[in-house]
Parts: structure tokens; sequence; C-alpha cells
């Protein structure tokens, strides 16, 4: 039974803790990330009390990127995002639409929101693989979401894409 140590941050580490939390964690986690990398030690008062202007350095720096989040957040607010991807007759796409993606589109419309989009902020439950238009959640924090409309259009129109024929032996017959 794996059990829990307590640990003294010394670097913001993503759901964990900031800079000067005591936390708990896994033995396993502490012992093969935690403590070789540097990031986290046993706590002491000194320690605690040493990191507490590093503390509140961090806190600012988290109270300022939260500000820019909720501005983010205002102005994603009804965009639609759309995408030309290449696929069959029937709408299926020959690669897939991704978080990556989303991502990518969405900072080429980034003049408005003035940061990066991080894909792992984009909720996509699973890759998108046809054409048509899905609300896709944007996450930055549990309170801090947004859907936006992403559209996948096929590049060609799918009507007028030409049926290829083939002979008995599987050979492509070429029209004239």
């Amino acid at each position: 039974m794996a059990r829990n140590v307590e640990l003294l941050l010394q670097e913001n580490v993503e759901n964990l803790g900031i800079v000067g939390d005591v936390v708990r964690v896994k033995s396993g986690f502490a012992r093969n990330y935690l403590l070789p990398m540097g990031v986290a030690v046993v706590p002491t008062p000194q320690r605690i009390a040493a990191l507490e202007a590093d503390r509140a350095a961090a806190v600012a720096v988290l109270e300022e990127q939260r500000g820019r989040r909720v501005s983010i957040v205002e102005k994603m607010e009804g965009i639609a995002l759309t995408m030309t991807r290449s696929c069959n007759d029937q709408g299926v796409l020959y690669g897939s639409v991704s978080q990556r993606d989303i991502a990518d589109g969405l900072q080429e419309l980034a003049t408005p929101f003035g940061e990066t989009i991080d894909p792992r902020h984009i909720r996509l439950p699973q890759s998108i693989r046809h054409i048509g238009s899905y609300e896709v959640p944007v996450q930055f924090d549990l309170d801090l979401k947004v859907d936006i409309q992403v559209i996948v259009e096929p590049d060609q129109p799918l009507e007028e894409r030409e049926e290829m024929e083939f002979d008995d032996e599987g050979e492509l017959i070429e029209k004239p």
C-alpha cells in the first residue's frame, strides 16, 4: 500500500500546487520525480519561511494569469473556428482534427486573445473524424470554461467528386 509523503514545493507544479505549498503526494511520485528534479524538499520551518517571498510572487503571477484567461474566455464567447480538411465522398476525413489542430486554429485567431492557447485546455473527448459542426469546450480552470464551435468543411464539394471506376481485374478505368 502506497503511503503519502509530505513535501514543500520549491517550484510551481501544475495540478499540484505553487511555490511554498506543503503537499501530500504518493511516495513513488516524490521519489521518482519531485525529489530528483529538485522540485520539492522535506518541509522545515526555515525552508517554509525562506520561500514566503517566492510564494507571494507566484500568487501574483497566478492572479495576473487568471485575469488574462478571464478576458480570453470573454473574447471566445460565440467564436466559430472553420477548418478545411480532405475527406472521402461520404464526409469521412482522411486525417482527423485533434486538440493540437484546434489550438493552432485558435492561435491564428489569437490577435484578439493575446496569449497562446495550450492544447491541454481544449477538452476534446475524441478526435473529430467527420465533416460537420461540433461544440468543443475550452477550459482553463474549473470555473473558466467556454464552448466554441468548430466547423469542419471538405476541401472539395462532396457532389463534384468523380467516382473512380475499376474493371474486372481491379485496374482503374481512365475516362477520356
